[in-house]
């Protein structure tokens, strides 16, 4: 009797394929997520630096900081309607609340002058990185 063998591969062999490509899919995705995640927090560190150059242009030009809480005092005053921009905010990176980071959240920023927490002539300025605990947020401080 004559035995035919069929050329392919098998179950065993298939499923084994199939799982190291899984596990090479998920590593690389692993991966990826860490990257984007060091990118946001860069460029959330250049966009609190870059703001900080324009509110110290600010300062200069008008003898303090803009007064105020929250990131739409910025937006108004260093992106008035006329006279000098000190920092051009993009209007994707912005909504009716104020200027976005690149978690989605708003900045803070408060210069109450010295009171109630920030000393006289210093701001706070910070990002809460997502959402983290306080000291994970990125800040000027």
């Amino acid at each position: 009797m004559k035995s035919t063998r069929h050329e392919g591969f098998t179950l065993i062999e298939l499923l084994i394929v199939i799982t190291i490509i899984a596990i090479l899919a998920g590593l690389i995705l692993s991966a990826a997520g860490y990257a984007q995640k060091k990118g946001a927090r860069s460029r959330a560190e250049a966009e609190i630096a870059a703001v900080g150059a324009a509110l110290e242009s600010y300062k200069a030009d008008n003898g303090d900081y803009p007064a105020g809480t929250g990131s739409s005092v910025l937006i108004t005053s260093l992106m008035p309607g006329s006279g000098k921009v000190y920092h051009e905010f993009k209007s994707r990176f912005t909504n009716s609340s104020g200027w976005l980071d690149p978690y989605g959240n708003t900045y803070g920023y408060i210069y109450t002058n010295g009171s109630p927490n920030n000393g006289a002539n210093n701001y706070d300025l910070w990002s809460t990185a997502g959402g983290g605990a306080p000291n994970t947020w990125i800040k000027n401080w």
